[in-house]
């Protein structure tokens, strides 16, 4: 059965990278992957996997009369994984409500007017550094949102857009890597004990721009010419927003984005409680702002005119994502490949750059995760070797999976979360991407990994 399993995902990946070729909306494919894949799960296994003994006999022993049978244990952990992927869609559900009700109400002019350069490369830098640094205030989903919602106010042609896309992901990652809340797997080693604050910025910080710059610069040589901006036709005295409402819209707007780790941090809630806290208060401000308008004028400017256009087959497509690697994870797939690696390289840095890599074919969250449970925290008191050394808090085997991690699932555009936004929101093609950008995403992760040795290994 567990080769079935990995058959199943396999052709589901396929459905998905070949989403063009097949006519079949990628959505289609990963809610297919993800059902079948626990249906499977839940109908072949009959044995309890290894690593969920000890969890199964716990569930048991709440049972009622001590007993609990194997179909009800799988549904529990079915739904304690849905807690963490809903609450990721409830996250993505609304920092794209925000940012499409920004948008409806040109609000990224305060930004796009001020960007005056035409040019291609000069236009790359700008959005790329842009995107780096709101990564690590924001984080790299949220940020890709907002930097995809700017492009199309400034890029006219798909061709460059998607060029520009695929660098806002590869910026997103790095961004997010060296920051304690930029990325969900650097927030999780932090919120874990294994890394401190002070280490994660640091001693990431110039690896991950590195792994930044590298691809831009490549990239900026093949650039030619300059980009066509959308025509907006206007007539005058009937723009949307008079200048006072598009000013306040970006401000709470942005604003609310901002508070969303800072919310966080202080309640320690998971980060869609803030941002659906910033969309109750955008939502109340928007709908005092438009009151007195008529309901043609007032509905594509408040939040229920902009839910219509929110691309739900996007959300989707990350639940069947979620749902298909969740399934892997219980029966026990990623457990066996980080054993492997382990037991094949056999050195702390080789092993980070594999999880890294791999980390652009199935979902960073889980491997973390895989990685957490198997290396736990060594006390300085028991460092006996180089080896255990690595895995003290703030270890070079915390601070190198932190950054492997975050940008190596660039190298492939569902390897992130960043990317599957961008995917879902551009319709940017799996091949596409395959053939321009990911070799630029390798190139900056290995660039940047190169320094991160340089500094701490050799």
């Amino acid at each position: 059965m567990e080769y079935i399993l990995l058959a199943v995902f396999v052709l589901g990946y396929l459905g998905i990278a070949l989403e063009h070729s097949i006519k079949i909306d990628k959505a289609a494919s990963a809610l297919l992957t993800g059902t079948i894949l626990w249906g499977l799960f839940v109908l072949g296994i009959q044995e309890i996997p290894p690593h969920l003994s000890e969890m199964f006999a716990d569930f048991a022993a709440e049972s009622p009369g001590g007993h609990g049978s194997l179909s009800t244990f799988y549904e529990h952990r079915l739904m304690h994984h849905m807690q963490d992927i809903s609450s990721i869609l409830f996250f993505l559900l609304g920092a794209m409500t925000i940012v499409e009700l920004v948008d409806a109400h040109e609000g990224f002019r305060v930004i796009t007017d001020k960007i005056n350069t035409r040019s291609k490369v000069k236009l790359m830098w700008i959005i790329c550094i842009l995107t780096f640094f709101f990564s690590a205030v924001l984080d790299n989903l949220t940020t890709s949102i907002v930097m995809i919602s700017l492009l199309r106010k400034l890029v006219d042609d798909k061709e460059t857009r998607w060029l520009f896309a695929g660098m806002v992901v590869i910026s997103a990652n790095a961004g997010g890597a060296w920051s304690p809340i930029g990325d969900i797997t650097t927030t999780m080693l932090w919120i874990g004990g294994q890394l401190s604050t002070s280490v994660i910025i640091v001693n990431l910080i110039l690896p991950s721009l590195v792994a930044m710059f590298v691809p831009l610069a490549v990239l900026s040589l093949r650039l030619k010419g300059e980009v066509s901006r959308p025509v907006y036709y206007n007539e005058p005295g009937l723009e949307p927003t008079t200048k006072f409402e598009r000013n306040i819209v970006f401000a709470v707007g942005v604003g609310g984005l901002l508070f969303v780790p800072v919310f966080k941090t202080v309640t320690h809630l998971p980060p869609f409680m803030g941002m659906m806290l910033s969309l109750g208060m955008i939502w109340l401000i928007t709908e005092r702002l438009h009151h007195k308008k008529n309901v043609e004028h007032k509905s594509p400017l408040s939040v229920i005119g902009v839910l219509r256009k929110i691309d739900t087959a996007s959300v989707l497509f990350f639940l069947g994502i979620l749902l298909a690697v969740s399934a892997l994870q219980e029966a026990g797939h990623l457990i066996l490949a980080a054993t492997s690696l382990r037991e094949a390289l056999n050195d702390v840095y080789l092993i980070d750059m594999a999880i890294g890599l791999l980390s652009a074919i199935v979902d960073n969250v889980p491997l973390v995760a895989a990685s957490m449970g198997m290396y736990e925290i060594v006390q300085p008191g028991m460092v006996t070797d180089d080896w255990s050394a690595a895995f003290v808090q703030d270890g070079a085997f915390w601070q190198f999976l932190a950054y492997c991690a975050g940008t190596g699932g660039s190298a492939l555009i569902i390897g992130s979360a960043a990317g599957v936004a961008v995917m879902g929101l551009e319709r940017i093609d799996f091949v596409w991407y395959l053939k321009n950008i990911s070799l630029l995403a390798i190139l900056g992760y290995f660039a940047g990994a190169g320094v991160y040795l340089l500094m701490f290994a050799l």
